[in-house]
């Protein structure tokens, strides 16, 4: 693959006759993919709420790609959605990121230090854990409450009003992400490989899983695992797993059962520490459900699942599906931060 410097990246936009108007750029970068949005600065809130551009590449968690590689996907992904705005970087008044692997202050400073050799002294900057844009996503840019994100990987983050924060999950595969689409996908392989040599009981995951993978025994099913160790290749495999707890196998239900309490529990520390549902656990507070662990199925529905077990502790918790993506989320988080600090004129519908 050819690999493109950060110089080469911009040089579209010397070419082109920008549009007038300041806009804001929201990037959420996961574990699987990385999503750019360009939204107007003076943004009506309507629904759906304006976006000019979109643009996506591969993963920029700096974990699993190294941070090279995650910043030359940063890079093209907000190059790309200026060129497709038609706007340049002097057009842009804020960025905010919001990347998987942005774990400590250090993370975040070291990555703020790297927007500002690219984008201009008046573009405010803003770097957090795509966790973070995932809660914004449902709450239209304002932190409070808890989100829980269960795709290739799993995090719970919460926010109370006067700022405070925490987290449960989010270490990663080796560390345990249980409960994601990785975690999941990961225990339904082992399931597999113990019932070949006999330390498991048989399930039709095995034939589900060979078939899907186009492999002819468990056996090849090592190879496959470890030639490219993935974590969303590994993951991709969550929807065999769905189906064969659907068709009644009880190993790949145990499974998913296994993985409901663990997202539960992620969400239920986050709400104990930060005290999201009051003394009494009825305050209300709001639950941002994101990721397609949580989507539901025929018979299976995991994000329900969790929510039943987390209202048994925390009955004023309220699910919220977001109807934007993280991506706009992070883009309203920028605008919120910086909606005091427009000019009147920025701020007007154009």
């Amino acid at each position: 693959m050819q690999r493109h410097t950060g110089r080469d990246m911009w040089d579209a936009e010397e070419c082109q006759s920008p549009r007038m108007g300041s806009v804001i750029l929201g990037v959420d970068g996961g574990a699987s993919n990385t999503v750019c949005v360009c939204i107007p600065a003076a943004m009506p809130f309507n629904d759906p709420l304006p976006v000019l551009s979109r643009t996506v590449a591969g993963c920029s968690n700096h974990n699993s790609v190294g941070e090279d590689r995650a910043r030359e996907t940063l890079e093209r992904v907000m190059s790309q959605a200026l060129l497709k705005a038609r706007r340049r970087r002097s057009n842009v008044c804020a960025v905010c990121l919001a990347v998987a692997g942005v774990n400590h202050p250090i993370d975040q400073q070291r990555m703020l230090d790297w927007l500002r050799e690219i984008f201009p002294s008046h573009v405010k900057l803003f770097v957090e854990n795509d966790a973070v844009a995932a809660l914004a996503s449902g709450t239209m840019g304002k932190l409070h409450g808890c989100v829980l994100i269960a795709g290739t990987g799993t995090i719970a983050y919460g926010f109370t009003s006067d700022g405070r924060e925490a987290r449960a999950a989010g270490a990663g595969p080796v560390l345990g992400d249980w409960g994601s689409g990785y975690g999941i996908s990961a225990q339904a392989m082992t399931a597999v490989v113990r019932a070949y040599d006999g330390r498991g009981p048989e399930t039709v995951l095995t034939n589900n899983i060979l078939d899907f993978l186009g492999l002819a025994s468990p056996d090849e099913l090592i190879g496959w695992t470890y030639e490219d160790q993935s974590w969303a290749r590994i993951a991709d495999l969550l929807p065999v797993v769905v189906e064969s707890a659907e068709s009644g196998d009880e190993v790949a239900n145990k499974i998913l059962h296994n993985s409901v309490g663990e997202l539960a529990s992620s969400v239920k520390a986050v709400v104990q520490r930060l005290e999201l549902g009051g003394e009494d656990g009825k305050h209300p507070f709001p639950l941002v459900m994101v990721g397609k662990v949580l989507e539901a199925n025929k018979r299976w529905d995991i994000g329900k699942e969790v929510i039943d077990c987390v209202t048994k502790h925390y009955p004023g918790v309220y699910p919220i599906h977001p109807k934007v993506e993280p991506a706009v989320g992070a883009a309203l988080l920028a605008w919120n931060a910086i909606a005091s600090e427009l000019d009147g004129d920025i701020r007007n519908v154009q």
